[in-house]
């Protein structure tokens, strides 16, 4: 399914739906607006960082040239540190590897660090459909699984929730699937804390499997590290007697040396800290310390899809830390789930078509229309991802696509009108003379003060509704040109 949401609209759709709701539109511009202002903060104390962004860029960039190398040596150390390495060349195949380690081993619960890997490949719905378990520890993936909601934001899946909602679905909720909210549960966020805290500390104190993603794996060493901010990932890491973790093909670098820019732009870009809380570890099975049992599921997905595409490849350096969304002035007024996927905002409407292809689905097609191309998630990104390059690549695509449909779409009708009409000098004089008919008549009618058309009836509505379009000029510049020979006329008034 490549993170998709079945049954979601495509984006208009859904956007429109979104930006009805008013307290979602405040929800989502305060706690943008705070994200945004910390990261400024701390991203000016760093003098080079637009060299920190291009050594981040330079060592994702290397990491993708030579993939293949470098997972060969990522399987090669592993193993020899006790790992046991699995493949998957998709959602299924992921899905079925981790339901068997948990079977395997009798259980009917895990514990997960937040992973937008396994969201994607929708692991919690298949380890559900065989009986199991599986809990979100950090504190706004909880918020989602308990309010039976679905992620809005990459790093704060719940932004989506002010603080009176998340106290009402913690004291609806908790009961049902374990240690309940306290009676007296008030909506200070330190209280809420508190509360999950307590609920979730029974789970990790009993699970025997847990299951994590990661932001980064070194080939070298066969390490994968972890960055959070609450702790609850140490104990997932650290507790259970069994770890599986899930990870993407293309979060491989090549050495500890190359994870030293990726450490010191994520933290800064994410959460507007200096540095992660939390940076967890860890390298194949340390006997009498950690789990006993590791097992690592490199995963594909649509990955090497997506590495093929030379323009659209760059999206697969991508580290997760949502600053592209926290400034999109799209994503601040829809949220995420209008753009009906796990990876929500600029990020996903590039990263969606790319791992799942272009013209299978109408709602993944949507999202790379989900943006007015003004170039601040670019600006944003640290590993400088030029999000409108590929937006623009994506939308050719999507229109490639359609071609040869049957029944061709409206914008595509207009475009072959248009190109009939340019193709001609006499078509365009004469649709310019018609043009400057229909502007003196409508400038006749509406008096000086009329600048734009109202809503134009049929296809043309859907383009007015939300753009000004301008009355026709009374005087096209081929007429104005002949007027005034070239100009000449009017360079002799000025010099008169």
């Amino acid at each position: 399914m490549s993170g998709t949401f079945v049954g979601m609209p495509k984006f208009p759709g859904a956007a429109r739906e979104a930006l009805a709701d008013t307290q979602l539109r405040y929800n989502l511009a305060h706690a943008t607006g705070t994200i945004r202002g910390k990261r400024a903060a701390v991203v000016g104390e760093v003098e080079n960082w637009e060299e920190v962004r291009l050594a981040g860029a330079a060592v994702k960039e290397r990491a993708l040239l030579e993939l293949d190398q470098r997972l060969m040596q990522l399987e090669g150390a592993l193993t020899a540190r006790g790992a046991t390495v699995h493949w998957a060349r998709d959602a299924a195949e992921a899905n079925a590897i981790v339901t068997g380690i948990a079977q395997a081993h009798a259980v009917d619960e895990v514990v997960k660090v937040k992973s937008m890997v396994t969201q994607e490949i929708g692991l919690n719905e298949a380890l559900e459909a065989e009986g199991i378990a599986a809990w979100e520890t950090d504190l706004a993936e909880l918020i989602v699984q308990l309010g039976g909601d679905l992620p809005s934001h990459i790093l704060v899946p719940a932004i989506h929730r002010n603080r009176a909602e998340v106290r009402e679905i913690f004291l609806r909720e908790m009961a049902k699937v374990g240690r309940p909210a306290p009676a007296g549960l008030t909506d200070e966020p330190a209280v809420l804390a508190g509360a999950a805290r307590e609920h979730l500390r029974e789970k990790f104190l009993r699970a025997k499997v847990a299951v994590s993603g990661a932001n980064f794996a070194i080939a070298d060493s066969g390490t994968l590290v972890v960055v959070e901010s609450e702790g609850n990932g140490r104990m997932c890491l650290t507790l259970p007697e069994v770890l599986v973790s899930v990870v993407g093909i293309e979060k491989v670098v090549s050495t500890w040396d190359e994870v030293d820019p990726l450490l010191r732009l994520l933290p800064r870009s994410s959460t507007g800290e200096r540095m992660n809380p939390y940076t967890s570890t860890w390298t194949g099975v340390t006997p009498g310390d950690g789990p006993q049992e590791v097992h690592v599921v490199l995963l594909d997905n649509g990955r090497t899809r997506a590495l093929a595409d030379e323009v659209g490849r760059q999206a697969l350096r991508c580290i997760r830390c949502s600053a592209c969304l926290n400034v999109c002035p799209v994503y601040e007024r829809t949220g995420g789930h209008a753009y009906g996927s796990v990876y929500p905002g600029p990020i996903g409407a590039i990263l969606n078509p790319l791992l799942k292809g272009t013209g299978v689905d109408e709602q993944v097609d949507s999202l790379p229309y989900a943006s007015s191309l003004c170039g601040a998630c670019f600006e944003a990104c640290p590993v400088r991802i030029d999000i409108p390059e590929v937006l623009v690549h994506l939308r050719s695509k999507v229109v490639d696509g359609h071609r040869d449909d049957r029944i061709p779409k409206p914008e595509a009708v207009a475009f072959k009108a248009a190109g009939w009409a340019f193709g001609s000098a006499e078509r365009l004089a004469a649709g310019e003379r018609v043009s400057g008919l229909a502007g003196k008549v409508l400038g006749r009618r509406g008096g000086r003060k009329a600048q734009v058309l109202g809503r134009l009836p049929g296809p043309g509505g859907a383009w007015t509704d939300a753009r000004d379009l301008p009355v026709p000029p009374t005087e096209s510049f081929r007429e104005w040109w002949e007027r005034t020979d070239g100009g000449r006329e009017e360079d002799d008034d000025d010099r008169t």
